[in-house]
């Protein structure tokens, strides 16, 4: 199911690393742990913003770094995937799923509870 753009990215990323002979150091457990870290880097941006600031409005410059910060993300999230053969839009996809199961409108709409505590 994978998208011809996820793939476009995906041979863009392999290529990349394997420019800067960086494969070596992509195993999935390195890859995860990069990940972690981009992930407390992103949080960084809203740690300490109300709600309302937390949308970012008039704040071009937060922003911009919340952007490169969403991009690593999600670039690791691709590299992990491809690593362990996993097509991510499907998997995505099937968790949507899954979780409009989990949480049936009837009950969850409104509130923020758990699907066991519904």
């Amino acid at each position: 199911m994978k998208s011809n753009e996820i793939e476009k990215l995906i041979n863009k990323l392999r290529e990349f690393s394997r420019e800067r002979d960086w494969e070596q150091f992509h195993s999935p457990k390195n890859l995860v742990m990069a990940l972690s870290s981009e992930t407390g880097e992103l949080i960084e941006h809203f740690q300490w913003l109300s709600e309302s600031e937390s949308y970012l409005e008039n704040n071009d410059e937060t922003l911009t770094s919340v952007k490169e910060e969403l991009a690593d993300v999600f670039l690791y999230l691709l590299q992990i995937s491809d690593k362990l053969g996993i097509d991510i839009l499907d998997c995505a996809t099937k968790k949507i799923d899954l979780n409009a199961r989990k949480y049936p409108v009837s009950l969850s709409k409104g509130k923020a509870e758990k699907y066991n505590k519904l």
